[in-house]
C-alpha cells in the first residue's frame, strides 16, 4: 500500500516549500557524520570554508563556518578523504542542501590526490622540474599562442588583458578541451601544433579557469606534462586559481596564479614599456656623458703632462747620451789604433833587425849559386863554379878555385 502523501494537492510558494524542506532536514539529520573526498575546497574572505564531499556516485556540498574552521579547517585538504560531523541543512537562497560541518577528521587521502603525488614524484625523479630546463620568458613577445577553451572565461580574460596592455600583439588562439577524458590528448596536440607554426610564437599561455580537482585533472595527465617539457617554446601555465596547483605548473617554464595574471606577466604594459624605454634612453645618455667626461679628463691630463707639453725633452736626453757614447767609442778606437800602430812599429823594427839586409849591414855576406840557392858549405861548390856573393851594397861575381 502506497504511503500517505500529507501534502498532496497543497500549493506552496518557493520560499514556503524550501523552508519546509529545510525544517525537515534539520529536524532529521542532526549530528550526522558523512564520509567522502574533499573537492572544490575554498576559503571565503569571511573565513568560512566551502567544499564538496564526493564519492563514486554522488556529491554533497558542505560549509564549515569560521568559528569551527579555526579548529577543524586544517583537516580539510583538496583530495583528502575525511569524515565530517554536523547537521544537514538547506541553503534556501540557492535551494541547495548541504552539510553544515562542525568537525572534520582525516581518514586517508583520496585516490586522485594519491595519483597526483605518485606521478609528481615520478616526474620529479626524472628531472622534469629542474630549474636548468626552464626556458627564459621573452621580455617583449610579439606573437603569443593561447591554448585554452575558446568559450571559457579564461580566454576572455587573457584577451582583455593583452589588448589593454598592448593592442599591437599578435595572438593565436589554439582551441582545445580543458576538461574531461579527451582534454589531455587535445592539449598535448595543441602544444605540438604551436611548436610547428611558422613563424613560431614567442611564448605559449596554457590554462583555464578554476574548478575542482576533477575539473583540472587534464593538467595532471602525464601526456600533457611531457608535451610541456618537450616544447621548444616557453610555456606559462595558468590553471585555475591561485590556490590550485597542477603538475603542469611544476614543469612549465613559469606558473601564473590565474589566466589574467599570466597575460599581465607575459606582456608589459604599453605605458610601462615606454617608461622603460625612456629610462633606458636616460641611462644610455648618462653612460655616454660619463664616458665623454672621463675621456675628456684623460685627454686634458695627457695634454698637460710634460711628455706632451715638452716632447723634445725626451729626445734631448737621449741625444746627449748618444753623444757621450759616440765620444767614448771614438776615444776607444783611437786608443786601440795607437796601440796597434805602436805594436806594428815595434814588430817591424824587430823584423828589420833580424832580416838579411840588417845582417849584411853588419859586414856579413850571403853566397849563392847561379840558380840563387844559398851556399852554406864548401862541399856545395866545385872548382871553377861561378858563384856570387851578396854584400850590403851589391853583388860580387867570382869563381871557385
Amino acid at each position: 500500500m502506497e504511503p500517505e502523501a500529507p501534502f498532496r494537492g497543497q500549493v506552496f510558494t518557493v520560499t514556503a516549500i524550501t523552508l519546509a524542506i529545510k525544517q525537515m532536514m534539520e529536524g532529521v539529520f542532526r549530528g550526522v557524520f558523512v564520509e567522502g573526498e574533499v573537492s572544490n575546497l575554498r576559503t571565503a574572505a569571511s573565513g568560512h570554508v566551502y567544499f564538496d564531499l564526493k564519492d563514486r556516485e554522488a556529491l554533497l556540498s558542505g560549509v564549515m563556518f569560521k568559528w569551527d574552521a579555526r579548529k577543524y579547517g586544517g583537516q580539510l585538504e583538496e583530495g583528502m578523504k575525511v569524515r565530517v560531523g554536523g547537521d544537514l541543512s538547506c541553503y534556501a537562497k540557492q535551494g541547495r542542501y548541504q552539510i553544515v560541518a562542525k568537525t572534520a577528521e582525516s581518514l586517508t587521502k583520496g585516490n586522485l590526490f594519491l595519483e597526483f603525488e605518485k606521478l609528481k614524484k615520478k616526474l620529479e625523479e626524472e628531472g622534469l622540474f629542474l630549474p636548468e630546463h626552464k626556458k627564459e620568458i621573452p621580455l617583449f613577445p610579439q606573437r603569443i599562442a593561447v591554448i585554452t577553451s575558446p568559450t571559457g572565461a579564461a580566454v576572455r580574460d587573457i584577451l582583455s588583458v593583452l589588448k589593454r596592455r598592448n593592442p599591437h600583439l599578435e595572438v593565436l588562439i589554439i582551441p582545445t578541451l580543458v576538461q574531461g577524458d579527451e582534454a589531455a590528448p587535445q592539449i598535448a596536440q595543441a602544444l605540438e601544433d604551436a611548436n610547428s607554426f611558422t613563424p613560431k610564437p614567442d611564448v605559449i599561455l596554457l590554462g583555464r579557469g578554476g574548478g575542482s580537482i576533477e575539473d583540472l585533472w587534464a593538467f595532471n595527465e602525464e601526456t600533457v606534462v611531457r608535451a610541456i617539457f618537450k616544447s621548444k617554446i616557453p610555456v606559462i601555465s595558468c590553471v585555475g586559481h591561485e590556490v590550485d596547483f597542477t603538475i603542469a605548473d611544476f614543469v612549465a617554464d613559469l606558473r601564473a596564479p590565474t589566466p589574467s595574471a599570466a597575460a599581465e606577466l607575459v606582456v608589459q604594459n604599453s605605458q610601462n614599456t615606454q617608461t622603460h624605454i625612456s629610462q633606458l634612453q636616460k641611462r644610455l645618455l648618462q653612460a655616454v656623458s660619463l664616458f665623454y667626461e672621463r675621456a675628456k679628463r684623460r685627454y686634458d691630463l695627457a695634454v698637460g703632462s710634460p711628455v706632451f707639453k715638452y716632447p723634445e725633452n725626451l729626445t734631448l736626453a737621449k741625444e746627449q747620451e748618444l753623444d757621450d757614447l759616440s765620444l767614448r767609442l771614438d776615444n776607444a778606437f783611437q786608443t786601440k789604433r795607437k796601440d796597434f800602430e805602436n805594436r806594428y812599429a815595434l814588430a817591424s823594427q824587430k823584423l828589420l833587425a833580424l832580416g838579411p839586409q840588417a845582417v849584411l849591414k853588419r859586414g856579413y855576406s850571403i853566397t849563392r849559386k847561379k840558380d840563387g840557392s844559398v851556399i852554406s858549405s864548401v862541399h856545395q861548390t866545385a872548382p871553377g863554379e861561378q858563384i856570387f856573393v851578396q854584400v850590403q851594397d851589391g853583388m860580387i861575381y867570382t869563381e871557385v878555385k
